[in-house]
């Protein structure tokens, strides 16, 4: 995928509100759209350059009219895309950068679209995070853990050659954490803030109880 530049960003992008969907910048996130909106939305989205979505998750705000959002989301670029039988899409965006909603902007468009500051999230569009701390052998005897808690099976032997930054965001955006949890690591300033933050995740799914039962 080509690199993008800031200066290349669009100050308005299309978002597709997904609770539990997570996207972290060089990550992938496969998707299958079927609405009508969210597939005049992908129509859109074709004919621009950067041909860029905005995913963000909504947030539970009682007495609220229109779904609120949380602030900060991922936009990802539009790199894979096939069609089914029965007119259904299926896409994977490539994660580009972070960015804080601003102001949502009213059209004749049915999907929701949003003027975002992409400035606080610029070290997104640089080189794979590093981190230095991280201890790839007590990582992974906690997530096989979790992972039979959970019932999950994986390819270890990937995991256990995989850069940390892609072992870390592969796993913060495939473990069936609450739409809140995500929402955390998505946030999470730092590759090694993130790895803390998923850490603290599984950690609490072990221990079981009233937290663990919030990872269904």
């Amino acid at each position: 995928m080509a690199m993008i530049k800031a200066a290349d960003l669009p100050d308005l992008i299309p978002v597709f509100p997904l609770p539990g969907a997570l996207l972290l910048p060089r990550a992938r996130l496969p998707l299958h759209i079927f609405e009508p909106r969210y597939l005049a939305m992908l129509t859109d989205c074709m004919k621009t350059e950067q041909r860029l979505i905005g995913m963000v998750q909504p947030r539970e705000v009682p007495g609220a009219g229109a779904p609120r959002l949380h602030a900060i989301g991922c936009a990802g670029r539009l790199t894979g895309f096939s069609e089914t039988e029965d007119g259904r899409y299926m896409i994977t965006l490539s994660g580009v950068s972070r960015f804080r909603l601003r102001e949502e902007v009213q059209g004749f468009q049915p999907y929701r679209r949003w003027a975002v500051d992409w400035a606080p999230f610029a070290r997104d569009l640089g080189a794979a995070e590093t981190d230095p701390g991280f201890d790839r052998d007590g990582f992974l005897d906690l997530l096989a853990r979790y992972f039979q808690s959970q019932g999950l099976s994986s390819d270890w032997g990937s995991l256990k050659e995989a850069e940390a930054e892609l072992l870390v965001n592969s796993l913060s955006m495939l473990c069936p954490f609450e739409p809140a949890d995500k929402q955390a690591l998505l946030e999470a300033p730092s590759l090694p803030t993130r790895r803390e933050t998923l850490v603290t995740l599984m950690e609490i799914a072990l221990r079981g109880g009233t937290e663990g039962e919030r990872l269904q």
